[in-house]
């Protein structure tokens, strides 16, 4: 059974739709995936309808932009409540400060190179939460890059001169404003330090007193130690394990449920959640 429970659409850095998103889960044999777009719920409904016509089940949740001691986190949030309203406000703070954030890498970028902040916003869909993405991607269609990889693994590359970082929630808050709308919160990719730095055990431990549900175990950006550390570190804290893509659509090499979560584990996940409801029947992971 296929259980992919990190993707991302147009509605935020993702290349697929919402509904086109569940479409290529069900032709990639997923069973059941979560939506989890950059600080967006945007992308729910249509995601959601598209998942009860095709008999696969959704599960809603978006991707929370935190950071501390300079290190950003990201922390997955599965099943809150869109309503309510402190994460909410949160989750809109973010998009405006990452709109802000994208717009000044644009123009530190156009010094140099033949890009506008007008290019970028032609890279994102109507409505999408812009950021980082749609900068690499103006870079590629100006031909200064080849991809998106080759884009972060330079211009975009945290330390680079054209990049500049945005204020967050400290991941303690950010868990306990997830569990406070009802939510689900499992950090994403901990210890992918190809990514930049990563926080150390002690801000975990934080988390997980502050009521961090689970971590993502099986993530490309993991080798087979980090793996293995974070299964005993969720071992000893009882914490839900998941596996997951990150899919992005043509935006990321990864591939839909190229990592997949257990059902056991979904089970725990959704047991855990009261903001709101999963698209889809539970029975076919019975």
């Amino acid at each position: 059974m296929l259980i992919d429970l990190h993707t991302h659409s147009t509605a935020s850095d993702g290349t697929d739709s919402p509904a086109g998103l569940v479409v290529a889960a069900v032709e990639a044999g997923v069973q059941a995936l979560a939506i989890t777009d950059h600080d967006t719920t945007a992308g729910w409904a249509r995601a959601g309808e598209q998942a009860e016509v095709s008999g696969v089940l959704l599960v809603p949740g978006a991707e929370v932009s935190c950071r501390v001691r300079g290190v950003t986190v990201h922390l997955l949030s599965y099943l809150h409540d869109p309503a309510e309203p402190v994460l909410s406000e949160t989750l809109a703070a973010s998009r405006d400060i990452r709109l802000s954030r994208a717009r000044t890498m644009a123009e530190l970028l156009g010094r140099d190179f033949p890009i506008t902040w007008e290019d970028v916003l032609a890279q994102a869909a109507q409505g999408a939460t812009v950021g980082r993405p749609h900068v690499a991607d103006a870079l590629v269609a100006a031909g200064v890059v080849a991809d998106r990889d080759e884009a972060f693994a330079g211009l975009l590359a945290d330390g680079s001169p054209y990049v500049v970082h945005h204020g967050a929630p400290h991941p303690v808050v950010a868990v306990q404003r997830v569990r406070a709308a009802g939510g689900v919160p499992v950090i994403a990719h901990a210890l992918a330090a190809a990514r930049g730095k990563v926080v150390g055990e002690d801000v975990l431990e934080e988390m997980v007193a502050a009521g961090l549900a689970g971590v993502e175990v099986d993530h490309r950006d993991h080798t087979a130690a980090d793996r293995e550390w974070l299964r005993g570190f969720a071992r000893a804290h009882d914490l839900v394990t998941t596996g997951s893509s990150d899919y992005h659509g043509t935006g990321k090499q990864n591939r839909l449920a190229e990592n997949s979560t257990s059902p056991d584990d979904l089970h725990r996940l959704l047991a855990q959640a009261s903001g709101t409801r999963p698209f889809g029947e539970l029975g076919a992971l019975a």
